[in-house]
């Protein structure tokens, strides 16, 4: 751990802002690895995900959250839940807005009115500034901070990581002295079978496209090591109905194929081990209505 314990530091910053701010993909780079699936659709993340990441004396507790937005189903309801619960015990609160967006949209407006009733001074990151012209961004900063509410704002680009040092270093400084909440090596507090399903639901978003059925999850049924060191991982991918059955896995199995060889080799990466990943495809029709799904991505059935 650190130099000297009554040195220490250690927090919890929760990482908000609308769908498709760039949230996990800062908070992997503030980690330094990989602790929270990307891409490009919205609605990626559907639960609090924890990244730790060490800076000096300071260990700093990311909580990435499901994207914030007027939301209708269940399992949104649910998401929109988890993303405000984990403000609740956050020292510090980082508000994410994407600055390549043309307008501040609606969801982004709901998150930053919403912040005001719950949260004192959070901190404003715009995200993505390799896409945008500087006399853009200082016109948004103006925009967005005229009522206030920010305490700080950062400019960063998480693909790049442009900003990234200095917003570090401004969280750590910010931490409160106490004990480290983790071991000094431990990146995220997502189990290897939660990490090994989300990595499959992140090819299976990937590889769908436009055809993408958002009523799918994925689980990690089987997890089995073997004596000469590799594991065998059997999951199933649940879907609502036959036609999205048929689109995860493709003409001829291609689609699923092309999941599972993407998968595993990430897997295998992740791990540092061979892996044997096997996938099912299932239809369980009233999925998304089991409180049993919900529990075991840690949301609220009734939110």
């Amino acid at each position: 751990m650190g130099e000297s314990g009554d040195r220490q530091r250690c927090g919890f910053v929760a990482v908000v802002g609308a769908p498709n701010a760039g949230k996990s993909t800062l908070v992997n780079r503030l980690v330094g690895a990989k602790v929270s699936i990307v891409t490009h659709k919205v609605q990626t993340t559907r639960t609090r995900v924890r990244g730790i990441a060490i800076a000096g004396d300071s260990q700093i507790v990311f909580v990435d959250t499901p994207g914030i937005f007027a939301a209708k189903r269940r399992l949104e309801r649910a998401m929109v839940q988890a993303a405000w619960a984990g403000i609740e015990d956050a020292d510090v609160v980082l508000v994410v807005h994407d600055a390549s967006r043309k307008n501040i949209s609606d969801d982004a407006r709901m998150v930053i009115e919403g912040l005001a009733d719950t949260f004192h001074r959070p901190v404003l990151v715009l995200n993505k500034i390799d896409l945008v012209k500087r006399e853009r961004l200082l016109a948004l900063t103006a925009q967005l901070t005229e009522a206030g509410q920010f305490s700080e704002v950062f400019m960063v680009s998480a693909e790049t990581g442009d900003g990234i040092a200095d917003l570090t270093e401004f969280l750590a400084a910010r931490m409160p002295i106490g004990p480290w909440h983790f071991p000094e090596d431990q990146l995220s507090d997502v189990t290897l079978r939660l990490m090994a399903a989300e990595i499959t639901r992140e090819k299976l978003f990937l590889n769908l496209h436009q055809e993408l059925p958002y009523a799918l999850t994925v689980e990690s049924e089987g997890w089995e090591e073997f004596k000469d060191g590799s594991v065998r991982v059997q999951q199933t991918v649940y879907v609502a109905r036959d036609q999205h059955k048929a689109m995860c896995l493709g003409k001829g199995g291609r689609t699923i194929r092309a999941v599972r060889e993407a998968a595993q080799a990430e897997l295998e990466e992740v791990l540092g081990q061979p892996v044997h990943l096997f996938i099912f495809v299932k239809v369980r029709e009233n999925w998304i209505n089991d409180p049993e799904r919900y529990r075991m991505l840690g949301l609220e059935f009734d939110a």
